[in-house]
């Protein structure tokens, strides 16, 4: 039985992935299938995300990524979604007591970005956000542009319309082998599913991005999960419905209400192996203990925890490209915690350097896999498992 044939192979359906099937469908590409090892799409990084838009978050290499992003996120084309995918929600900055002087740096690395604030004193602070409090609340520095984003609308909108251009989406279909076509044509790609072939393969598989490098054969980049925890608390007082994202200006915590519960994280970043992380008692004690002593609220219980995998490159910015040791083999991985955000100038960026399209608004350079020659880990036994 002759197995079937694609042009384009994507290893992972999570944010990452979708979203570049879904520009392969937008600049004409040939047929594509997604494999997904998990029995739905989403299930790791892409479904445990924090949920919102900031125009700064990862920094200056992130950073045009994001704001070549924020057209989509505002008017999404036609059909794409039923509902807005960005709903205001702000990021109120605040610091331990007696380092203050960390908002007035923050401050400055805002307006270096173009980003507007407003510095807020003790009576501004007592005012409006009567919830922080441990003498967190003598300053602040609001940052109006931040927003919750639709996650599942987003990544349900890219999978839809890739699948309505032809995509195949394949679930329960981990990648075992990978190996050069026998015709010298592509690849031949065992799976859990059955196998295939195509004419070019793409890594968007997360935190096991390495590991399907070396069923290839391609050399690793050195990509480093890190995990990071949330916990959802029942709060006494609950928080208000409007209350921003609080980000510790230290990088210690951010937390931000839903639903009248409030969704916490310490800011962890563990480094961790590929897999179907969990949380830890010891980070979630951690987590509680930073927010009651920033806050006027005491936790009643928690109700939910989690952890998820924020992979990471060796420079911290996400790698998008065709390896240039192994032919038709296309980097689309370490997005770290900001694929979300950036992915509709990340999918268009990655879909046009895939097809051999003219750049788009975003400069693919700083994201080349070449920028790694030289300096990536020897190869060793993969593996791939959750």
């Amino acid at each position: 039985m002759t197995s079937p044939a694609y042009d384009i192979a994507i290893v992972g359906a999570g944010m990452a992935g979708a979203s570049l099937a879904w520009f392969v469908a937008r600049h004409g590409g040939g047929s594509v299938v997604l494999l997904e090892a998990e029995h739905a799409p989403g299930y790791h990084t892409t479904g445990r995300s924090a949920a919102f838009w900031e125009p700064t978050y990862g920094g200056a290499g992130v950073v045009p990524l994001s704001a070549a992003s924020r057209a989509f996120f505002d008017a999404p084309p036609a059909g794409f979604a039923g509902r807005p995918l960005l709903s205001p929600r702000g990021a109120l900055h605040v610091a331990a007591p007696g380092e203050h002087a960390a908002l007035t740096a923050l401050a400055a690395d805002f307006a270096g970005f173009g980003v507007a604030t407003e510095p807020l004193d003790a009576a501004a602070m007592a005012t409006r956000y009567p919830f922080v409090g441990g003498g967190w609340e003598a300053a602040g520095l609001l940052e109006p542009d931040c927003h919750d984003i639709d996650v599942a609308g987003l990544h349900a909108g890219f999978l839809a319309g890739a699948r309505r251009a032809g995509a195949v989406l394949v679930t329960d279909a981990r990648v075992t082998s990978l190996f050069p076509s026998p015709e010298g044509k592509g690849w031949h790609i065992t799976t859990t599913a059955g196998d295939l072939t195509a004419g070019i393969v793409v890594d968007a598989a997360g935190a096991w991005g390495d590991a399907v490098a070396e069923l290839a054969g391609v050399r690793p980049l050195g990509l480093t999960p890190l995990r990071r925890t949330m916990v959802v608390l029942d709060t006494d007082p609950p928080p208000p419905s409007d209350l921003p994202v609080v980000f510790d200006a230290a990088g210690s915590f951010y937390f931000k209400p839903d639903a009248g519960r409030l969704w916490l994280s310490p800011h962890d970043e563990i480094a961790d192996v590929a897999r179907d992380a969990a949380p830890e008692e010891l980070d979630i004690a951690v987590a509680i203990d930073r927010f009651e002593h920033a806050t006027s609220a005491r936790v009643r219980r928690v109700e939910r925890s989690w952890a998820g995998l924020r992979t990471f490159s060796p420079d911290r910015n996400p790698v998008y490209g065709f390896d240039a040791a192994v032919p038709g083999f296309f980097w689309c991985v370490g997005q770290g915690g900001f694929g979300i955000q950036t992915a509709p100038a990340a999918g268009d960026l990655a879909a046009r350097l895939l097809l051999g399209l003219s750049a788009g608004p975003v400069d693919p350079t700083p994201y080349s896999p070449a920028r790694f020659a030289g300096s990536r880990p020897a190869s060793h036994s993969a593996t791939f498992s959750t």
